[in-house]
Parts: C-alpha cells; structure tokens; sequence
C-alpha cells in the first residue's frame, strides 16, 4: 500500500489504531503493512536493530481473524516498538550489544506479555545505548540512532530507537526503560511524549536492568491519551479511574528556576516560560518555588552513586536468571571499550570511583529519603499537583557532540541532558515529558511534568490538559 491511505495510517495513534481495528475500518493486516512501508523509508534513522516482518503479518492476519470471532481486546492488531533490552520470545535480544546478536529468548517480559495478552503486536526490536550505558543515542554495533526532526542531530538516549521510531510515525508508541532520563530525554529530543511511572509501578521482569532502585519500564508514545491506555494494560488495573480533569481551573503548578534553569539554552528559557502563561491563562496557578541551594547536588549525587554501584549485581543476577548466554564478565570483557572504561572506573568493585558499602548505605538510608522529603515539601505539604521543568536544557545537540556540546556559549558534559530528569528519577517519583514547542532551526523541546509518588494516574490525567494548552508539534519532515 503506497499513497495517502498509508501516511493516514501511519499518522494514527494508539486508541485511534485499535478503535478503527476494532470497528472494522481498516484491517490490522493493512496497518501492519503500513508501518513496515514507513520502517522500510526511515531506515536510515537506525530506529530498530531487529524487525521480522514475516511474523509482523501474521501476527496482524491473527489479529483480523480474532476480531471477526468477536474479540475486543483494547489493543487488538496495534503494532508496538519494544527496546531491545527487553526479552522477547522468539525474537532475538541483543542489549545493544555484538556478543548478544544471537540471542534469541524463550519468554517475554513482564510488560511484552501483558501488551500481547491485549492483543498487541510486537512489530520489533528498538535500537538503544549499549547495555542502556548513555544519554545521546550512540550504538557502534548497531549505528547511531538519528534524530527525524534532523537527522544530524542525536535522539537523545538511552531509549534512543524507541522515541526515533514513534517521532517518525513507524509505530505509533514503542517500551522505553528510564534509570536517570532515559525515557524523557529521548522524548524531548524527538518531539513525543515519554512517560516514566512510578519506580515499581510497571513490573520490571526481563528487562536488562542498570539499578534496582531507580530502574523502570516506561512508553513512548505521540499523545499522553496513548500513554494512560498502555499504562491500564500494563497495570493490569481494575480499580476505579482518577475523576478527569475538565479544566486547569483550581490546577497548582510549581517550578524552580535555580534548580531547573540554570545552565539553559535561551530557546529552550523562552518557550518554558510561555508556556507558564498559557498555563496562567488557562485558570491554573504557577508558583516559583526554591527546593534548596543543594537540591542538584543532592540528587546528582544519590542517583550516580546508585546508578554506577547496582549495575554490576542487577546485571549478574539478570543474566543467571533469565538464561543469557553470557557472564557478567564476559559482557564485560566485550564491552566497546568507551563503555568498557567507565565500568573500570565505576562498576567494577575495587574501581577507583566504586563506592564503599557504607557510603552505598548512607544513599540508601540518608540522602534518597531527604531528596524524597523535598519533593514531599512540594506535592503533600505545599499542595502542588505537579513540578514543571524544561525537560532538557537545549534541544538535541548535533551527533558530532557526542562528549560535549555548548549551551548560551559555555561548553558542558553530555550528562547535562538529563539535569532535570535526574531528580525524579532520584526520587522515584512518576514523571513525564510532553512537547512543548519548536525551535526556528525545527527542533522539538519537552516539558517535564513530575508528580507525588504514586499518583501516575493523576498526572496522566493533567498532562492531558496541559497538552491540551500547548500547540501541537509538526511532523518531521
């Protein structure tokens, strides 16, 4: 299928897709074959590592045939990008790594499972970061993920295919996994809508992980309507809905500049403070609020230290329990050796910046409850519904810039890109990236929105109607 019919379906979102499914508007069949049309023109972004179109299409006929027997599963025929750290049946799992190429699991993680007992399809397997080890996209195996909205600029990582994939309308939401950022940075970068529930909310079971503290499944998807109906699934939820949100009306909003504005690029300032007025003009009250002058430290400081002191035994036990043809050490020995030198330094025990078991404690024990106390300060004490941030301070910077880039003329560290989303992810809070806006060189900029622990449905709700103030971003061209 070539022409408008197939730019029309590959336009469709999530609900939308299985709605026109379920009514027998289209055929999962014809939307399938859609989507693999796109896949086949944008495979020069370096989106997936693994698409097997041949069970693609059956798994659509499978779909067709179960609709005309009278099956409404809500996501019936619905094609789903899944980042190659998650375990796919039948389907090879490569964790972004040469030694794992052919890796072909006999189970599904917890959330694959749950997508396909809903009827999904699993349409491939999204490029990511080795081993999900950074923030800008880059895979020497696999190729460097490239941005749809510029494709000289990066995506944004770790979950750098999965929000590629989705930017550029190849499938209509695909599974991220978010430690530090790893979600909502993509999803800023790439101009989508990148959702990180609540840490333990989403069950983690087979996806490759970097740090049980802060690890979590997460979705990518063009609208947060898509993001809230994966999230039910996923969830397996039966209790009642949040009462919606008919307006921001009576909405309280805070932002921290000194902790969230600083360094930032002057597009990126402008477009964060407009949207504060439209939120402003829409009924909801917005509040500058300062979290502490260590605020950043604090959450820089808790989140690395467990990021770099987990990995090595989530990842040993990972391995040992789900049968990957691989040890810890030999994963290790194989690493490129960028990636294999930041594990000497940090993750391997006895590496220089490997810390104590008493200074792992005192994270776990002193510092991730007094950051979880700020925010505790913000949402239960100061009755905010939710903190608001430029997700990333400058829209995607080129691939060239991989080390280093410049914000407003200062040169900084890549790890910059997740500033803002380091603090949630510190805390465990849910947390989510919409767009909101485009700069005049036509790169997407995100609005981070974070909520108290647990309310994810809540948030879901008010992202809808911040959406609802913001204009919609363009197609990639």
């Amino acid at each position: 299928m070539n022409g408008p019919d197939s730019g029309r379906f590959a336009s469709l979102s999530v609900a939308a897709a299985a709605a026109a499914i379920r009514d027998g508007d289209i055929t999962a069949t014809s939307y399938a074959d859609a989507l693999l049309q796109q896949a086949r023109k944008h495979a020069d972004l370096n989106s997936f590592i693994t698409i097997d179109e041949p069970a693609v299409l059956a798994a659509a006929e499978a779909a067709d045939r179960a609709r005309a027997a009278g099956s409404t599963a809500p996501l019936l025929g619905v094609p789903l990008g899944v980042k190659d750290s998650y375990l796919t049946r039948g389907l090879r799992t490569t964790l972004g790594v040469e030694i794992l190429e052919g890796f072909t699991p006999t189970e599904d993680a917890d959330v694959v499972e749950a997508v396909k007992d809903a009827g999904a399809i699993v349409f491939g397997k999204n490029n990511l970061v080795e081993m999900s080890y950074g923030l800008t996209g880059d895979n020497s195996r696999y190729g460097q993920a490239k941005n749809p909205y510029g494709t000289r600029h990066m995506t944004g990582g770790s979950s750098s295919g999965s929000g590629a994939a989705v930017a550029a309308r190849i499938v209509p939401a695909a599974f991220g996994g978010d430690t530090v950022g790893s979600i909502r940075v993509p999803a800023a970068l790439v101009g989508v809508v990148g959702f990180k529930p609540t840490t333990g909310r989403w069950p983690a079971g087979g996806v490759a992980p970097i740090s049980h503290t802060l690890d979590t499944p997460g979705i990518f998807a063009r609208t947060v309507e898509d993001c809230a109906l994966i999230d039910h699934v996923v969830t397996r939820q039966t209790a009642a809905e949040a009462a919606a949100r008919s307006s921001l009306e009576g909405t309280r909003f805070a932002y921290a500049p000194k902790q969230y504005l600083e360094p930032i690029e002057s597009e990126t300032e402008a477009q964060f403070r407009d949207t504060l007025q439209r939120l402003r003009d829409a009924g909801a009250e917005v509040v500058e609020i300062d979290l502490g002058e260590d605020f950043s430290e604090l959450a820089d400081r808790l989140t690395w230290n467990l990021f770099f002191r987990e990995t090595m035994q989530a990842v040993t036990e990972y391995l040992h329990r789900h049968d990957v043809p691989v040890s810890f050490h030999g994963l290790h020995d194989a690493l490129k050796p960028q990636l294999k030198g930041l594990w000497n330094e940090y993750v391997v025990p006895g590496a220089p910046g490997f810390i104590s078991q008493q200074a792992y404690e005192a994270t776990l024990s002193v510092d991730r409850p007094e950051l979880q106390r700020r925010f505790d300060e913000v949402f239960t004490r100061g009755g905010f519904d939710a903190l608001l941030s430029p997700t990333t301070p400058s829209p995607a910077p080129l691939i060239e810039q991989q080390a280093t880039f410049t914000i407003e003329g200062e040169e900084v560290s890549h790890l910059l890109l997740a500033k803002n989303t380091v603090p949630a992810s510190g805390a465990g809070l849910p947390s989510i990236s919409v767009p909101m806006g485009i700069t005049t060189r036509g790169l997407p900029i995100g609005l981070e929105i974070d909520s108290a622990h647990g309310d994810d449905r809540n948030l879901l709700h008010l992202a809808r109607q911040v959406e609802g103030v913001l204009d919609k971003l363009p197609a990639p061209e």
